[in-house]
C-alpha cells in the first residue's frame, strides 16, 4: 500500500471555499467566508471582494491575513498566511483594476461568456481583488 503524503498547497489549490481571517481595530480576528483561488506556480492567493466590507477596511489598516480551507470530507485542512495587496475598485471598465479582476477570473474559471457584462458588473459592484503572496502554509489530515 502506497501512502501519498499530505500536501496542504494542493488542498489550497483545489478548494473554492474558505474562511479569510483579518484583524479588527481592537485586535480580534474577523472571519469572512470567501471563494479563493490559489495559484501554486506563483504561490499567490486571490480573492475577489467588494469595497466597503469589514475585511477590506481591516486589510487597509493591517494587511496581514490568513485563509483556511478544508477538504470536502472535513478530514484535511490547510492554512495560508501572508500580507495582502488590495487592487480596486475600478471606475474604468478597461482600467488596470478591472483588468486585474479579468486576469483573476481567467486563471480561476477560464473564459467568461460575456466580458463586457463582467467588466460592467465589476465596476458597478465596486469589486476589488485581494492578492496575497503566501508566506507560510501549514495543515494536516486525519487518518
Amino acid at each position: 500500500m502506497t501512502v501519498t503524503p499530505f500536501n496542504p498547497r494542493a488542498l489550497l489549490a483545489e478548494s473554492r471555499l474558505g474562511v479569510l481571517a483579518t484583524i479588527k481595530a481592537d485586535g480580534r480576528p474577523q472571519l469572512s467566508p470567501v471563494q479563493p483561488f490559489y495559484d501554486q506556480r506563483s504561490n499567490i492567493l486571490y480573492v475577489s471582494t467588494n469595497e466597503g466590507l469589514a475585511k477590506t477596511a481591516n486589510l487597509r489598516r493591517d494587511p496581514r491575513a490568513a485563509l483556511e480551507v478544508t477538504s470536502a470530507d472535513g478530514l484535511s485542512w490547510a492554512t495560508a498566511e501572508g500580507t495582502v495587496t488590495l487592487t480596486g475598485p475600478g471606475t474604468d471598465r478597461h482600467g488596470p483594476e478591472v483588468e486585474a479582476l479579468v486576469d483573476y477570473y481567467r486563471a480561476a474559471a477560464g473564459e467568461h461568456p460575456d466580458w463586457d457584462e463582467y467588466r460592467s458588473v465589476m465596476v458597478n459592484d465596486r469589486r476589488m481583488l485581494i492578492t496575497m503572496p503566501v508566506d507560510r502554509v501549514y495543515g494536516a489530515t486525519i487518518g
